[in-house]
């Protein structure tokens, strides 16, 4: 004890917070729970049950680190209890080369919700083709419960390699979801969706959508790092558009109290939910049954060894806890 009071004096002066940086999100109650009460609630996403309302965003596939990556969170989902989707699974429509680096069932386990990814020129590629069996395929190979696919005409604009559509995503995804005996997420890669989107994948027989929205991860900015100097200089503007996170979450909420969906959809809110307290807000206010997705905060301990990747998500699971137990939405 005589430590601990000492640190209190040494900090003391360092603890000090201007009441600007209060965080006006939330009303703090400490009166109501016990430590032992501070809960996360039973989340049930996508048909299974979740111990914490985290979903491991797409990340990765198709090069040497991809496997030790997906490794590590394929461990976390099933230790932590989450939900997971895999990076673009691309390479498997080719071959079964780089398999290992999706192959992550045997460790998630079956209880919990792993998607395989595949991107909007694939299935445009497999419609031109009249055969989409490739792409339901992958999802067979890797045994996961659905596929997410990533929409993304601004990463592929700007990508020295990009394919370029000649067909509209809602064209290819009417034509394609009737031939899936498998549910489908719809996402995007870093800069969100808009209204008249939304509004159409509200009619869609999809069972998610990931908003993967502008403030995380921005995969057009990383493709003109990857492109030409007079290229990035050009259209560096163009991929700082887009919709953040909460800004989807409000628009989609006033959507589909309009217009409610065909289906239950549910929501991966993600793009910019760097830390659990964001998390907790965006799922808070959600009218709709949602988790938070996060991508290179994982990404970053996923890299490193498990042991960090395992302590990150303890310190945020148990901020989820806290949250749940002391902190309450503030009504505006």
């Amino acid at each position: 004890m005589e430590n601990r009071k000492a640190d209190h004096i040494a900090l003391a002066y360092e603890s000090q917070i201007n009441s600007i940086q209060n965080d006006s999100r939330f009303d703090y109650e400490p009166l109501i729970r016990s430590h032992a009460d501070a809960k996360i609630p039973e989340t049930v996403f996508l048909g299974k049950k979740l111990r914490a309302p985290i979903w491991i965003s797409s990340m990765t596939g198709g090069t040497q680190l991809a496997h030790k990556i997906n490794k590590n969170l394929a461990r976390a989902a099933h230790e932590f209890g989450l939900g997971m989707g895999l990076g673009s699974c691309r390479c498997l429509l080719d071959s079964n080369s780089c398999l290992a680096d999706f192959d992550m069932r045997p460790i998630v386990g079956n209880d919990l919700p792993l998607y395989a990814n595949i991107g909007i020129s694939q299935i445009e590629k497999a419609f031109l083709q009249h055969d989409f069996s490739p792409v339901h395929q992958i999802v067979n190979k890797l045994k996961t419960d659905g596929l997410i696919i990533h929409i993304n005409p601004l990463q592929e604009a700007f990508q020295p390699e990009g394919d370029m559509l000649s067909i509209a995503p809602i064209d290819l995804l009417n034509e394609f979801i009737p031939t899936a005996n498998y549910p489908i997420i719809v996402k995007e890669v870093g800069q969100g969706i808009g209204p008249q989107s939304l509004q159409e994948l509200s009619k869609m027989n999809i069972q998610a959508i990931d908003f993967a929205a502008f403030g995380g991860t921005n995969f057009s900015k990383l493709e003109l790092l990857r492109n030409t100097e007079q290229a990035h200089e050009t259209y560096l503007n163009m991929a700082h558009v887009g919709h953040s996170a909460i800004d989807m979450l409000h628009t989609t909420n006033r959507i589909f109290e309009q217009t409610p969906p065909t289906n239950d959809l549910q929501l991966i809110i993600s793009g910019g939910i760097p830390h659990f307290l964001d998390g907790y807000y965006a799922i808070q206010k959600s009218k709709f049954k949602a988790v938070y997705g996060q991508g290179s905060a994982l990404l970053w301990y996923a890299k490193q060894d498990y042991t960090s990747l395992q302590q990150y998500l303890k310190h945020q699971i148990r901020g989820l806890e806290l949250a749940f137990g002391f902190l309450r939405i503030r009504k505006s």
